[in-house]
This record gives C-alpha cells, sequence and structure tokens, in this order.
C-alpha cells in the first residue's frame, strides 16, 4: 500500500501513546506540550495578520511594487516543498527535528527580509520563511498524532484555531501602529523575538513525549528522491500558473501550460489515490480541505477590496468588518471538539460547508446600494463558524484515518491540499476579476469604484465550489464493515 493510501480500516493510532483517559490537554502530563505548541500557532498567526499589514509598505520602500506578488508567491512555493520534507522526516525519524529547523528557518526567514536592502533580498526571505513554516506546520501535526490519545485530539485542534482570534484582530493594528511609528522593518525584526519562548517550553516536552520514529524498532530508510522530486514540481508549478494568473497578455500562456505540466503528475503522485472522485475515506477528507480552503481563502481576499471600492469604506473599516470570524472560527472548532458530537461529525461538516456556502453567496448582495454593509460581517460571521467545524474536523480524522507511520505523509497531503487549492482559485478569481474590469488596486480606488460583475465572477462561482464541498464532506467516513 502506498504511504498516502487509505487504510481499510481507520487504525488504531494510539498505540505506545500517552493515555491520560481522565485528563485534558491541560493535564500534568501535557500542560507544557500544549502549551508550547498553541504559542507556536499562536506565532505563525500573528505573523500571518501582521506581515500583511506591512508589506505594501516594504514594497514601496523597496521600490519592489511590481515583484508585490512574488513576495506573497514565494513564501506559498517554498513552504509546499517543506510540507513534504516534513512530512518524510517526521515519519523516519520524528517530528522534533522538523519543528525545530522548520521554527528556526521561520525566524531567520523573518530577519532576513527585515533586513533587506533589495526586493529581491526581501523575497528571498520571505521564500526562507515559507519553507520553514511548511516544515512546522506537518511537524506540529505529526506532534498531535503522537502526544495525544485520540479524545484529546479535537481539543487541540480547537485551541490551534482559538490562537487565531488574538492575532486576528490586535495584529493589523499593531502592525500599523508599528510601521508607522518604527517603521516596517520592525515587524519583522520584532516577531523572531517570540520563538524564544516556544521553543523553550515545547522542545523538551516532544523530545520526551512524541520524538523518534513511529517504530523505533524498524530502520529508518532514506528520503524518498521521487517525492522531493514530485514536491518541487508542485511547487515550481503552482509558482508559475500563480504568475500567469496575474499577467493576462498572451506571453502569458507559456508559464501556465509549464506550470500545469509540472504541477498536474506530481500533485497525482503526492495526494492520495481517488482523490479526483472523493473517495470515502481520506482521498474526501484531504479533497474537503483543499475545497473548504480554496472557496473560503479566495472569496475573503477581496471582501476588503469590495467594500472599500464599491461602498466607500476605509481600509480600516473593511478589514474589522472580518474581525468577528476569528472568534466564530474559534467557537466552531470548538464545537467539533465536544465528545458527545463524534457521532455526528459528518453531519456537522455537511452543515459547516452549507453555511461556508451561504456566506460567500451573501456577501456580494452589498453591491446592491440599498443593502447595508453589516450583512458582510454578519455573514462572515456564519461563514466563518462553518470554517471552523470543518477544518479542525478534517484534521481529526486525517490523524484518525492515519497509521502513525503514515502520519507525516498523510499531514502533508492535507496541507499540500489546503494550499495548492488556495493558488489555483486566487489564481482562476483574480483572472476573472481582472478580464471583467477588475484592474488594479489603485485604479478601483481612483475610479470610484470597478463594475460589479467583476466581484460577482469571483463570488459566486466560489459559493458553487463551497457547494461541492458540502457534497464532498458527506462522504469523509469509511462505511463500517458488516
Amino acid at each position: 500500500m502506498s504511504a498516502l493510501e487509505p487504510p481499510d480500516t481507520a487504525p488504531d493510532t494510539d498505540i505506545d501513546r500517552p493515555k491520560s483517559p481522565g485528563g485534558g490537554v491541560l493535564d500534568r502530563a501535557h500542560r507544557a506540550l500544549s502549551i508550547g505548541i498553541v504559542s507556536v500557532v499562536l506565532l505563525i498567526a500573528f505573523e500571518a495578520t501582521a506581515v500583511g499589514t506591512a508589506m505594501p509598505v516594504a514594497a514601496r520602500e523597496l521600490n519592489g511594487v511590481a515583484l508585490y506578488a512574488f513576495a506573497f508567491s514565494a513564501y506559498f512555493t517554498t513552504s509546499l516543498f517543506g510540507m513534504v520534507l516534513a512530512g518524510q522526516w517526521a515519519d523516519r525519524k520524528g517530528p522534533l527535528g522538523a519543528l525545530a529547523t522548520g521554527i528556526a528557518a521561520f525566524g531567520a526567514g523573518l530577519v532576513l527580509s527585515g533586513t533587506a536592502g533589495t526586493m529581491w533580498l526581501f523575497i528571498a526571505g520571505r521564500a526562507v520563511q515559507g519553507l520553514g513554516g511548511g516544515l512546522v506546520i506537518v511537524a506540529l501535526y505529526v506532534v498531535v498524532s503522537r502526544a495525544y490519545a485520540e479524545h484529546l485530539r479535537p481539543s487541540i485542534m480547537a485551541a490551534f484555531a482559538a490562537s487565531w482570534v488574538i492575532p486576528s484582530v490586535v495584529g493589523p493594528l499593531a502592525s500599523g501602529t508599528v510601521t508607522e511609528q518604527l517603521g516596517w522593518r520592525w515587524v519583522f525584526l520584532g516577531i523572531p523575538a517570540l520563538v524564544v519562548f516556544p521553543l523553550a517550553l515545547a522542545l523538551p516536552a516532544i523530545r520526551r513525549m512524541a520524538s523518534g520514529p513511529a517504530d523505533p524498532s524498524a530502520p529508518a530508510g532514506p528520503l524518498d528522491a521521487r517525492r522531493l522530486r514530485l514536491a518541487f514540481g508542485i511547487s515550481l508549478g503552482a509558482g508559475l500558473l500563480q504568475y500567469a494568473g496575474q499577467e493576462l497578455r498572451w506571453l502569458s500562456l507559456a508559464p501556465a501550460v509549464v506550470g500545469a505540466a509540472l504541477l498536474v503528475p506530481a500533485a497525482r503522485g503526492l495526494l492520495p489515490r481517488g482523490i479526483h472522485r472523493a473517495a470515502r475515506g481520506l482521498p474526501a477528507v484531504v479533497l474537503l480541505r483543499g475545497v473548504a480552503a480554496g472557496a473560503f481563502i479566495s472569496a475573503e481576499s477581496f471582501v476588503p477590496l469590495m467594500l472599500v471600492t464599491e461602498r466607500g469604506l476605509s481600509p480600516t473599516l473593511a478589514g474589522l468588518s472580518l474581525a468577528v470570524g476569528g472568534a466564530t472560527w474559534a467557537l466552531g472548532s470548538f464545537v467539533q471538539s465536544r465528545p458527545r458530537v463524534e457521532p455526528y461529525r459528518e453531519r456537522l461538516m455537511v452543515l459547516g460547508m452549507l453555511l461556508v456556502t451561504l456566506a460567500i453567496a451573501v456577501v456580494p448582495s452589498v453591491l446592491i446600494p440599498w443593502v447595508p454593509v453589516w450583512i458582510v460581517g454578519v455573514a462572515w460571521g456564519f461563514g466563518c463558524l462553518g470554517m471552523g467545524m470543518v477544518i479542525a474536523s478534517t484534521s481529526v480524522l486525517l490523524l484518525k484515518l492515519s497509521a502513525p507511520e503514515e502520519a507525516g505523509s498523510n499531514s502533508a497531503a492535507l496541507q499540500i491540499s489546503d494550499g495548492l487549492s488556495n493558488v489555483l482559485l486566487l489564481a482562476a478569481g483574480g483572472a476573472a476579476f481582472a478580464a471583467l474590469g477588475g484592474g488594479s488596486v489603485a485604479g478601483h480606488a481612483a475610479a470610484g469604484g470597478s463594475h460589479p460583475v467583476a466581484f460577482a465572477a469571483v463570488f459566486l462561482p466560489m459559493a458553487a465550489v463551497a457547494l461541492f464541498g458540502a457534497w464532498v464532506a458527506s462522504r469523509v467516513r469509511v462505511p463500517e464493515r458488516p
């Protein structure tokens, strides 16, 4: 069986793991580990929200506005490679090395970007940071699979989701203040100082509870060179497709064709067999993660732009219209963590995707002048509630359906599906938006808004993708054998 094929039955992944029938994620056995790894997620969340605010100022000061998109795509493409590398590393030698290296690379990338004198050096820093981020996120999943009994995993996943709440509200405001008062470089240079606390707490606990391979008696084989080549192909292919989606010219067809030629076979080799038909079990779980994340993030990226250009809101108010989503996302993740909902997890995920579909479909109603703007905040709150149910549940089910020695590879597949869907749907939505009159961000404000059809061409297809996700969610469970 391939490392990414779904097992015939859900394996007992709690063998040789810490058991705590009467405890929780903050009991004596897990307290230091839980606080440490949640702090790592908090650091990543704060970086994601803070750096995005400082990025435009950095690009302008470094005379690199024309290269602005590469600061995002560089992070994304290297993170895909890091995910695959972390999956193999963790399966063979345990998650400790991948996590420590990932955090170090994450911090080094921030320092490199923060001290950059040119835009290309800034982009190089983002690439190093993305490699670290890819290593960290997969290693964390393996830590959860090794160190927590199955009944505790929904709770630690809910804690991961909750750690995004404060950064989603405070991050942009804090980053904006630091950028205005001290300069954008301090946003990048200040975050690495926060790495010390998670390292001090998490690494000793991981060494004690989750270090080493899943089967210490089995010899550790070499890294799979073929999978690493596929990882490089999927990263480069995704980057070329993203570039082609931003450049609506005939010459863009060349990188698009090359990108697709690299990406398609690489994705087939790295994602579970049967994912193209939403086969029940692991393939459906991995597919759902990509469908949900891609549709939601692609739609969310255009919400502030629509509110600024079509309804005249300030960028701050437009961003705050989505702030409630952090709290409702955490609430949705908390709901799925309750033991009493476990028998109904599939139905909960279907309901979550229907909420996401409704939210994405309702948001563009503010293009109608008499529709109040607060509708966006309400709709997005319900959409984030649904995402909290779905995203945390896909993580829980993935670990449940993975044998211990497959947890790293399968976690990498889940994250690849998430990231790859993001870039493909963002590229498709961005191309449709530009083709129907969206134009440049600067042009929107100067012209007093772009044609509403351009926004509708983004939101309505993404709502259809989310609705497809509701069907995929109905196929995540493996049928019990008589």
